[in-house]
């Protein structure tokens, strides 16, 4: 006699990169799948934990680049919960932080599907720590400002604005492509000294940080792959980064030349 599976749904988040940055509850939820569809920047190492008889499906959607839509990724986890059972939706970061699990959710439990969520370490704060950068130190900056760096448009959030209006630490996702509109956006409220970095492949073994300052920019953009995502992370306490003023000197240094 066929067993019916119960469907069900889990969002896990997978951390910032490297893949012993998921939660131990993660990781528990992630073997129990029956099925596991994952995003863009989940790495193969993390893959490999999951038993090779389990499908895993690539809906991944970078820039330019989108396997499903997201409509066609709600349905399709509907389908496979249906069909398999235990759908895990494979996220990176956290879930909740531009992830657009509530779109996910919505439509699964319209569906009477049960969903449950795992919460990921959040790339906007752990990438930049990992490099030495605190969000927060005290007399230097006490609070920071998550955003992302355009709207659904194109244009310029206006977080962007309010955000380098204040003293507060800035950490921008998705905005690499538009580096210099952003900084230059940025210096009409923040002086030209004010310090930055720039953090990609965040935590893996090919990470990269390039650090300067708003008005160095134009000279860094030359080091940077900016068809590539990437976390800018704006504000005094990036001057924390170990080799900030090293790096800020050479680049003085080169431009004179």
């Amino acid at each position: 006699m066929k067993i019916e599976k119960e469907a069900k749904v889990t969002l896990i988040g997978a951390g910032p990169g490297s893949s012993d940055l998921i939660t131990v509850r993660g990781l528990e939820a992630l073997k129990a799948a029956d099925v596991v569809l994952y995003d863009a920047l989940i790495g193969e190492e993390l893959l490999g934990q999951i038993d090779a008889r389990i499908p895993k499906i690539y809906v991944g959607k970078r820039c330019g680049q989108h396997a499903f839509t997201q409509d066609d990724i709600n349905v399709l986890i509907v389908e496979k919960a249906f069909e398999q059972g235990h759908v895990v939706r494979l996220k990176g970061g956290d879930p909740f932080v531009f992830g657009r699990a509530h779109e996910e959710i919505d439509y699964v439990e319209s569906f009477g599907i049960p969903v449950r969520v795992v919460p990921g370490v959040s790339s906007a704060i752990a990438v930049p720590s990992g490099q030495g950068i605190p969000m927060t130190r005290r007399g230097v900056s006490s609070s920071f400002w998550v955003m992302t760096a355009t709207k659904r448009d194109g244009s310029f959030s206006e977080d962007l604005k309010f955000a380098s209006q204040s003293s507060a630490t800035m950490v921008i996702l998705m905005g690499v492509r538009k580096l210099a509109e952003i900084s230059a956006e940025v210096s009409k409220y923040r002086g030209s000294l004010t310090p930055m970095a720039v953090i990609q492949n965040g935590t893996m073994q090919n990470e990269s940080c390039i650090v300067g300052t708003l008005g160095g920019v134009a000279s860094a953009i030359s080091d940077i792959d900016t068809s590539k995502p990437g976390i800018i992370v704006i504000g005094d306490v990036v001057a924390e980064h170990p080799s900030f003023f090293e790096e800020e000197v050479q680049r003085v240094l080169r431009s004179s030349l």
